[in-house]
């Protein structure tokens, strides 16, 4: 009689890492701890021990498996340790998820659940560090309709007159193919249930708007307030 191979085994034959992973996301105080560094933030151990509602001691067994297993970066600050997500695809892989889980829960339809995100929230925020929410999926439609990007499902690419009209917006195209990282992806909105623009370029994106005075962060977590100015050139742009 055939022996089965052991759990571990399997798993790095056909789906390398995906149990270890899962299991790790599995617990509500882990879960937690990651939510709450979805905006970008550096949190200290101890505020991670709060929000998660757990022991110093059990709290700090939880970080030291996210910090071992890649999800989380350990920054050490003095006598002080912060974490943080530790790269893009990480927030964006949970940001999947949390859209996933709200798209799956039991007796609640998905339309009606989408609008229950905080209107604030749901209009423009970021996903870790490209804008999210209402306003960044019609500008990714819009940048796609223009012909300036190719969606090539789990991949975007930029044409020849996007690469263009991104340089005339002080974006490298080429610069951005270079860093360690997706050039350009579809990512998953979760609130709007269709896909905005991530990867190096929708990082390149908010940066470019944030640095024209268009976009500002707001007080709460990563809502994303448009400015005055910055209304003007989306709606512009948007023809809106």
């Amino acid at each position: 009689m055939a022996i089965s191979a052991p759990t571990a085994e399997r798993d790095t034959a056909h789906f390398p890492g995906l149990s270890r992973i899962g299991a790790l996301l599995a617990d509500a105080g882990r879960a937690a701890m990651l939510w709450s560094l979805m905006d970008g933030s550096a949190r200290p151990a101890g505020e991670l021990t709060i929000i998660a509602g757990l022991s110093p001691s059990a709290a700090s067994g939880h970080l030291a498996k996210l910090a071992e297993s890649g999800l989380v970066a350990l920054e050490v600050r003095g006598r002080h340790r912060y974490y943080r997500i530790a790269t893009p695809e990480v927030a964006a892989a949970i940001e999947a998820l949390a859209h996933l889980a709200q798209a799956s829960a039991p007796a609640r339809p998905t339309p009606v659940a989408a609008r229950t995100v905080p209107v604030e929230m749901r209009y423009a925020r970021t996903c870790y560090d490209h804008m999210a929410g209402e306003l960044a999926v019609r500008v990714f439609d819009h940048l796609i309709g223009r012909g300036w990007l190719v969606d090539e499902g789990s991949t975007v690419e930029a044409t020849k007159e996007g690469a263009a009209v991104l340089a005339g917006w002080g974006i490298d195209v080429g610069a951005q193919r270079k860093r360690k990282r997706r050039f350009a992806c579809t990512c998953l909105d979760w609130s709007e249930r269709r896909a905005h623009l991530g990867g190096a370029l929708g990082a390149a994106l908010l940066d470019h708007w944030t640095r024209e005075g268009w976009v500002e962060h707001a007080h709460q977590p990563r809502v994303l307030r448009i400015t005055p100015a910055g209304k003007q050139q989306f709606d512009a742009l948007l023809g809106a």
